[in-house]
């Protein structure tokens, strides 16, 4: 019984830990992206690269958001599919249509290069660049009118090497996407800023945005040298850093487009998620993560403990609300009903445990074998993005 009591005051405490992080992350979230000042248009050229794979939920409407922006300069939004029968193929000509007077060409190459299919698909396409300034974005983002002149401004400072961005999360295909967009924007945003602002992030980039002159991405040996890499991103961040490059992110805000339509769908895409970042992650950093889930803690805790658990699980959730309803006035919008926020952070509970056990992840039809040094190998034919 004093072992069980024991862990019953432990999940108190770090419950209580964790929402004095909650708050701080919303606090500093706050202050971070006031400092956002619009910058003006540039006229440097610029290449924004989207490897496709089908049609997402909003994809044109999505990718139009690329061209139109405050930019003096050309724009190519430079397309890659690896099939010949992708829809998503439909859909870069539907954008064509839409927007005539935009540059927008698109690859399609079968060639496959190592385990990881988006890579591949970056290789086939870096031939048709065509400007200075290469922009990798997943296909999944959408961007203000200022996201290139912010970009540019970034890039521009002396010393940087390669520009990433933050984003929050917007639910595109019903339930389960709500859920999954909640993470990014209640769980992912505030931490990630967070670390920002304190000077955490290191060397990594994010999948939203890495910006970099056509260079440097030369200098680092074109996107080749990731090919067996799952968390491609942060190892392109690390090649620049070490080049004696730094990194910049901008006080700017994307919305990512999450677009699952079931339970194990979610379930798969958070725990390859999970499973990259606790790779990462120091062990001892990684385990210490469980703070940011202060109100699941707090019901484990009043399981042993039901007075203070109870008091304390009340502050856990009011202190959830008050901070998803900061992420909201900084984004300008909703991402979903807040009284999800409980369902939300025992479903990140869930992952969070799974993550330990994680050997292989799937990703889009493929199951890779985690390896050392961040590198995946395909179990089946490589993947297709």
């Amino acid at each position: 019984m004093a072992i069980l009591s024991t862990i019953g005051w432990l999940f108190l405490a770090l419950a209580a830990i964790g929402c004095g992080y909650v708050l701080a992350t919303a606090v500093t979230l706050l202050r971070f992206f006031a400092a956002n000042e619009k910058a003006p248009p540039s006229d440097a050229g610029v290449t924004i690269l989207k490897p496709l794979h089908g049609a997402e939920p909003r994809l044109a409407d999505n990718l139009a958001t690329f061209l139109r922006q405050d930019h003096a300069g050309p724009i190519q939004l430079l397309c890659g599919v690896q099939r010949e029968d992708d829809p998503a193929i439909t859909i870069v000509e539907e954008l064509k249509t839409r927007l005539p007077d935009a540059r927008v060409d698109l690859v399609v190459d079968t060639t496959a290069h190592g385990s990881n299919g988006k890579i591949a698909n970056l290789i086939n396409m870096e031939n048709a660049i065509a400007h200075d300034v290469v922009v990798l974005s997943d296909s999944d983002m959408a961007v203000p009118r200022y996201y290139l002149a912010t970009l540019m401004r970034a890039l521009d400072r002396p010393g940087i090497g390669v520009v990433t961005c933050l984003y929050r999360g917007r639910g595109d295909a019903g339930f389960w996407s709500w859920l999954g967009a909640m993470g990014l924007s209640y769980r992912f945003l505030p931490d990630a800023t967070f670390a920002t602002a304190i000077g955490q992030l290191g060397n990594a980039c994010m999948g939203s945005t890495i910006a970099m002159r056509r260079t440097t991405l030369a200098e680092i040996g074109g996107f080749r040298c990731f090919a067996d890499i799952l968390a491609d991103d942060h190892a392109i961040g690390r090649a620049v850093r070490a080049l004696g490059l730094d990194s910049a992110v901008p006080p700017l805000l994307l919305t990512h487009a999450s677009d699952e339509t079931s339970l194990p769908t979610l379930w798969r895409h958070e725990l390859r998620w999970a499973a990259t970042v606790r790779g990462l992650t120091p062990p001892v950093a990684y385990a210490g993560s469980i703070v940011t889930l202060p109100f699941p803690l707090a019901v484990l805790g009043a399981l042993i403990h039901p007075a203070a658990g109870i008091a304390l699980a009340t502050v856990a959730l009011v202190t959830r609300l008050v901070a998803a309803a900061m992420v909201d006035t900084v984004a300008g919008a909703s991402t979903a009903s807040k009284w999800l926020l409980p369902a939300r952070d025992f479903f990140s509970l869930a992952i969070f445990i799974a993550s330990y056990a994680v050997r292989s992840v799937d990703w889009r039809g493929a199951r890779l074998t985690m390896e050392a040094d961040g590198r995946i190998a395909a179990e089946t034919e490589s993947l297709r993005r």
